[in-house]
């Protein structure tokens, strides 16, 4: 309010104006907050990584069963876990907020909580938990289900009882108005990471104006698609996978129109699938026992299937390209589910201009890229052709393996754009997991070793040095490549700077720190036009 009404009283330029609001501001407009008063007579009990904006207050549940089953009754729940995985997806949608006692800024809570807009507090190693009596401990104090406890995401700070919140208020024009000058001079465009429609409308609502990073698996976990996934991992021949993977199309395609049309004809990068399978699979012998039984398998079969997918580490284990590379019959599906999708919502829409782009993940070599884009444009082709329509799309990868950003000259030969999956590419080259590192890098602050947390900001002299050097080998091969990034650094005021100066198309971020993403292009672009 202050910035536009200076310009408004002609005493300073729109240019100006924009330089003078602190990006980080804008998550406390965006994210509910504490009641003031209330916060100052509450005292914290614990801290943790401050690893998603806002306030939560709710009650404590354990399971992301428990959080949907407790919310349906009406109740506000806080989802405790000592990690999160894509299965607790549908608990952590309907949470207040989330608390780990593991992972780091980039860990599967903090990247999934913060494009859902939600409060999650990450890695607070002191916390106890104890799953077997639905209870946690923290500084002395035992929390068991149903007590209420409240996270500051801004601040890392967890209090164990309930104090209320105050809804986020983007309020009047104020807001709208520097927004608009802010795009006015910024020269990066700014995309949302978002993987269902609903995330999809929420970055375009804050302005984004493409989607960077669609998940395809977390598409995967709801109830009706799990059981196919499972039937395809279980599967021992094409023929039997093919079977299970015809079942997920539909619903694959589904989500895809959604997006499209959540969209309305702006980008949409599609990554194809990336964990590794035992992620889909249970964990607790009574899930075995039932899913055995669904699956019309025995449970040793099962167990059997589990121990074969056991890897000593799944992130650098059978993932990505990899499972494309094993399994072409995923990226037929995909590509299938990609294209029809477009197809449909081309007929409905014939103003809107669709191209498809679709991004294989985890590349390290030029060949891997080209087996997978072989199977993807031979699977495509046919389903343009058999439609008598003529559509174009682009594949692309994702360059989070240092040996991609070595080779970005060769890669490129096959890549039509490249996005810097920088959240991978960190810890491939700090050579430290982004869920344990939280464990140690508290010491590496203290004794200034790190300014600052390379999972935050992107690592400009060693990373950031790979993204360059990438964007230019990349560049001198095929000129016309897209370029972007899509890490959890898309949405950090200095790592978009740096993405801005060394010449980047685009970036991409959750959908609540788009608005921050814009402030901060524009910015970058008044203090080093391009």
């Amino acid at each position: 309010k202050v910035a536009v009404d200076l310009v408004d009283e002609g005493m300073i330029d729109e240019k100006e104006a924009v330089c003078r609001v602190e990006p980080k501001q804008l998550d406390a407009l965006l994210h509910p907050t504490f009641d003031a008063e209330a916060l100052k007579k509450a005292q914290a009990v614990g801290k943790g990584l401050a690893a998603s904006p806002g306030a939560a207050c709710g009650k404590v549940v354990f399971t992301a069963e428990d959080a949907k089953e407790w919310h349906a009754r009406g109740e506000k729940v806080v989802l405790v876990r000592l990690e999160t995985s894509p299965e607790d997806i549908e608990g952590m949608q309907v949470s207040e907020g989330i608390l780990t006692v593991r992972g780091g800024m980039t860990s599967h809570a903090a990247v999934v909580a913060r494009g859902m807009g939600t409060c999650c507090v990450s890695g607070c190693g002191d916390i106890v938990v104890d799953y077997e009596n639905k209870k946690f401990s923290l500084a002395g104090k035992d929390y068991h289900e149903g007590d209420w406890i409240s996270l500051d995401g801004s601040t890392g700070s967890i209090y164990g009882e309930a104090i209320p919140t105050v809804p986020a208020d983007p309020g009047s024009g104020y807001f709208g108005r520097l927004m608009g000058w802010a795009d006015k001079y910024r020269q990066l465009m700014v995309y949302t990471n978002a993987d269902t429609p609903r995330d999809a409308k929420q970055g375009r609502a804050f302005g984004a104006q493409g989607i960077g990073l669609c998940r395809t698996e977390h598409m995967f976990f709801e109830e009706t698609r799990i059981k196919a996934m499972r039937e395809m991992i279980v599967a021992d021949n094409t023929e039997d996978r093919k079977k299970a993977l015809a079942k997920i199309m539909p619903y694959q395609q589904g989500d895809f129109e959604g997006l499209y049309e959540a969209m309305e004809g702006c980008p949409v990068v599609i990554r194809f699938l990336d964990p590794p399978l035992h992620e889909f699979l249970p964990t607790k012998e009574e899930d075995i026992a039932e899913i055995a039984e669904e699956m019309n398998i025995t449970v040793e079969r099962l167990h059997e299937v589990i121990a074969s997918l056991h890897e000593f580490n799944p992130m650098m284990g059978h993932r990505g390209c990899r499972l494309a590379v094993s399994y072409p019959e995923i990226a037929e599906m995909q590509t299938t589910a990609v294209i029809n999708a477009a197809i449909n919502v081309q007929k409905k829409h014939p103003d809107w201009k669709m191209v498809p782009e679709i991004m294989i993940p985890l590349v390290g070599e030029v060949k891997e890229l080209k087996y997978v884009k072989d199977v993807v444009t031979a699977t495509a082709d046919k389903i343009i052709k058999d439609a008598g329509i003529d559509m174009k799309y682009e594949v692309g990868t994702m360059i989070e393996i240092p040996r991609a950003a070595l080779t970005a000259d060769e890669i490129a030969t096959e890549a039509e754009f490249f996005s810097f999956g920088t959240n991978d590419l960190t810890q491939m080259t700090f050579g430290f997991s982004r869920d344990d590192a939280g464990k140690f890098l508290s010491y590496y602050y203290e004794k200034k070793i790190y300014e600052s947390d390379p999972f935050a900001h992107l690592d400009q002299k060693g990373v950031g040095k790979l993204v360059k050097m990438a964007a230019e080998l990349g560049r001198k091969t095929r000129p016309s490549i897209h370029l972007g990034i899509c890490g959890e650094h898309g949405g950090d005021p200095t790592s978009v700077e740096f993405c801005h100066k060394v010449g980047l198309n685009y970036v991409s971020c959750s959908p609540y720190r788009v608005p921050i993403a814009r402030l901060a292009a524009a910015q970058a672009a008044i203090k080093n036009p391009r």
